[in-house]
Parts: structure tokens; C-alpha cells; sequence
């Protein structure tokens, strides 16, 4: 991670330097390609690091976002006196571990750690399997955020809402079973303990504090759907260009519209999954990339209007397209509606509406001001659109969800979407 500006100007110049060693690796003849290809690898690996590093600097500093880890202390000294009576140890027994005498612990507990140093603190957790907890909301509230893990050995997985895993028959747990540990189990097989590390940061624009446990638990779902659908080759090879937008969004105009969407990207190369987001998670979709490199999009239909599902697919699209592939290493969670001023979200957006109505088309629609049904079906009817699409871009624009009710599509997408394994009560 990138402590300071300094450090961030250090990782530029490293940044350029790798690059200008990839051109040359790659231009660079060689009877031996293996190893050549190694070297190029190897390169490529680095440099996305870096960049993943340099963006999430970025985007912590700009305010837009908060970072989450696995910190917060307030409860430390009481949790590690419990933890050491609950394993068993006595005072002699933690010191002896330690390689201190019994003293220093006694005195340790009886001042509640407060001449502890952190590294002190750090390493009595470490040896009675403590892990402290909590969230640094950054200075604008309604910002996203970003969560990352060193490894899978950071979670708690008993902060895993298991209870309501459970009750959606995600995993069983057996009589006499732990729950903590098949939640564990579910989520290194359901999505894989790279999934909970740094190398699959997890952003999230919200205009809410989401749970990052409910996400993390919600994107083992969508992974493990997704990889179901993989392995039966359901899912065609990746076309990721924009020859085929037009025919997506061309599908608008059609009552099964959203079906027949599915289909199209899983004839080129991306799963949609549609899953009920978890309590806490505040969430309409989320961008990712299963094992293999297959772009996977999830949906939890929160509402069930056309105009909402149009807008929040395109956005993911957008990942897709702008995001997934250029070394950032995000997993991109979204709130409709979240934050605003993030320069990806917007990128982000941008393609949505862009891709659904371009610029100039919009310019030409009289409905944004007219703001009647009428006006809306003729402007829907000259750009090749379903209504919908009109009329929750003006509510949106307005920030008036009281006008043209009739033309959002309401109910009609959950319907055509359900299937074997969606959550959608």
C-alpha cells in the first residue's frame, strides 16, 4: 500500500520504468519464447500491482471514498483478557508463549495494555487468534468505499451473516456443525480465498455505509452461480468490443427484453447472475471477473423497474468494458445513486447513458421538457428505445420520482429473470 505523496511519485517512476521494460521484453527477439514469455509475465504482474496501488491512492485521497481494513481497537484489552481465559491459558502460560515473564503480563492486564506498544498488541493477538474489527469513514459521508484484505487469514468469518446464508439454503449445516466454519468452507470453495485479498479490492459506491461482509459473502454467491453456468458452456467466448452494443440495446423494445439480454451476453462472453442483495449491502449490481478471466455481472433487482435495470446493467457494462481488464484490480460494487464526483463511477455512467441514448439524440428530446407520457413515447419511438428508458433518465435528472410512473416498467423484470438458484423473494 502507499503511505504518503512521496511514495506515490516513487511508484510513477517505478511504474514507467516497468512499462518501458515491458515494450522492450516484448519487441525483444529470443529463440528460448518460454522464457521470454516468463519475463514478460512477470513484468505485466508487477505493473499491475503497482497501478492497483496508485489508483487506490488516488481515490482514498480524493475524499470520494473510505477505506476499510480490519482495525478499530476500542475493545482490544477486554477482548484479549476473554480470548486468553477462553483458551485456557493462564497469565504463566501466555508469558511463557510469549517469552516474557508473568509479570509483565499481569501488569499488562491490570492497566488494560495501555503501556502496550502496537507491536506488543499485535503480537498477544496474534498468539490467542484475536482480530479486531471496525471501519474509517472518510470525510464525506455519502462517499463509496474500498475494502481490502491482506489474505483470506484477515476475515472474521464469523462476521459472515451465515444466519441469513443459512436460511436461503446457501450451505446446511449439519447437527452439532459449527456455522462459522461452513461459512468458511462455503466461501473458499464458493468463491476462493483470492477473493478475500488484496489482489480483489472490493469498491463500493453507495450513498449508504454498506456491511463489507454482507458483499463479500453476496459476490461468493454470484461466483458460485457464475461458475456453474462456466463449467455447463453456457457462456460463449468473450467478444469484449462494442459491435454489439446497438443489438442490447436494441432489446429494450422488447416485453422479454431483459431475458433476451442474458442471453446476448452469455452468447458473448459474460455471465449475468441475479441475486437478492443481503441486509446491509445496499446494493443494485456489481462488475467482476471469475476465475478464467470471465466478466461476471450481478444484479439483485432491488427494484423491479425496467428503467432501473437498463441503467444499473449498462453501468456494470461499463466496468467491463473501461475497468475490469486495465490492472486495477477492483471488484466494483454499486449503489444506484451513490456518490457522485468519482471519476470511475462517472466513466462508469457515462457509458450507461451513452450507450443507451447518445448525447446528441438526448439533446433532441423534447420529453425532458414537455415531461408528458406522449412526448416521452415519440422521443422513445425516434431513437429505437423502450419508453422507460426516457422517462427514468428525466426522473433522475429531475430528482423527481413522482412524474411519468406509468412508463418505468414497474414489475416487469423479475419475472423474465428468475431461474433455478435466484433469490428474488
Amino acid at each position: 500500500m502507499i503511505y504518503s505523496d512521496r511514495q506515490y511519485g516513487i511508484s510513477r517512476d517505478q511504474l514507467a520504468k516497468l512499462k518501458a521494460a515491458l515494450i522492450a521484453a516484448q519487441e525483444r527477439a529470443s529463440d528460448q519464447f518460454w522464457l521470454k514469455q516468463a519475463e514478460i509475465d512477470a513484468l505485466k504482474s508487477q505493473i499491475a500491482d503497482i497501478e492497483a496501488e496508485l489508483a487506490e491512492y488516488d481515490l482514498l485521497k480524493s475524499g470520494q471514498v473510505s477505506f476499510s481494513k480490519t482495525y478499530a481497537l476500542e475493545e482490544m484489552s477486554r477482548v484479549l483478557v476473554q480470548a486468553r481465559i477462553a483458551s485456557g491459558m493462564s497469565q504463566t502460560d501466555l508469558a511463557e508463549k510469549l517469552n516474557m515473564k508473568p509479570q509483565q503480563v499481569q501488569r499488562y492486564e491490570a492497566t488494560d495494555y495501555m503501556g502496550a506498544s502496537l507491536a506488543r498488541l499485535i503480537e498477544v493477538a496474534q498468539a490467542l487468534g484475536v482480530k479486531a474489527s471496525g471501519t474509517f469513514e472518510g470525510p464525506k459521508q455519502d462517499g463509496g468505499s474500498v475494502f481490502a484484505w491482506a489474505d483470506a487469514d484477515d476475515i472474521v468469518w464469523g462476521q459472515l451473516p451465515y444466519k441469513e446464508m443459512i436460511k436461503r439454503k446457501w450451505f446446511d449445516v449439519p447437527r452439532g456443525g459449527n456455522p462459522v466454519e461452513k461459512v468458511k468452507e462455503y466461501f473458499l470453495n464458493a468463491a476462493g480465498p483470492q477473493f478475500a485479498s488484496a489482489f480483489h479490492r472490493k469498491k463500493m459506491r453507495s450513498g449508504n455505509v454498506p456491511n463489507e461482509y454482507a458483499l463479500l459473502a453476496w459476490q461468493a454467491r454470484i461466483l458460485e452461480r457464475a461458475r456453474s453456468k462456466i463449467e455447463a458452456e453456457e457462456i460463449g467466448a468473450l467478444k469484449l468490443d462494442d459491435q454489439w452494443l446497438p443489438e442490447l440495446v436494441r432489446l429494450t423494445k422488447r416485453k422479454d427484453g431483459p431475458k433476451r439480454a442474458r442471453d446476448l451476453l452469455a452468447e458473448k462472453g459474460i455471465v449475468l447472475i441475479v441475486e437478492r442483495h443481503l441486509p446491509g449491502s445496499y446494493l443494485d449490481g456489481a462488475a467482476m471477473l471469475a476465475d478464467g478471466g470471465t466478466p461476471v455481472v450481478g444484479l439483485t433487482l432491488r427494484y423491479d423497474r425496467l428503467d432501473n435495470f437498463w441503467f444499473v446493467l449498462m453501468h456494470e457494462l461499463g466496468h467491463v468494458f473501461l475497468h475490469l481488464f486495465d490492472g486495477l484490480r477492483f471488484d466494483f460494487f454499486d449503489e444506484e445513486g451513490g456518490n457522485d464526483g468519482d471519476v470511475i463511477e462517472a466513466e462508469a455512467d457515462k457509458f450507461a447513458l451513452d450507450t443507451l441514448i447518445p448525447e446528441n439524440l438526448w439533446d433532441q428530446c423534447l420529453s425532458r421538457f414537455a415531461l408528458s407520457e406522449e412526448a416521452v413515447k415519440i422521443d422513445a419511438e425516434t431513437i429505437g428505445i423502450d419508453p422507460s428508458i426516457i422517462a427514468g433518465r428525466i426522473r433522475k435528472e429531475r430528482g423527481n420520482y413522482t412524474i411519468l410512473n406509468d412508463l418505468v416498467g414497474q414489475g416487469q423484470v423479475r419475472s423474465q429473470l428468475e431461474e433455478a438458484g435466484d433469490d428474488l423473494d
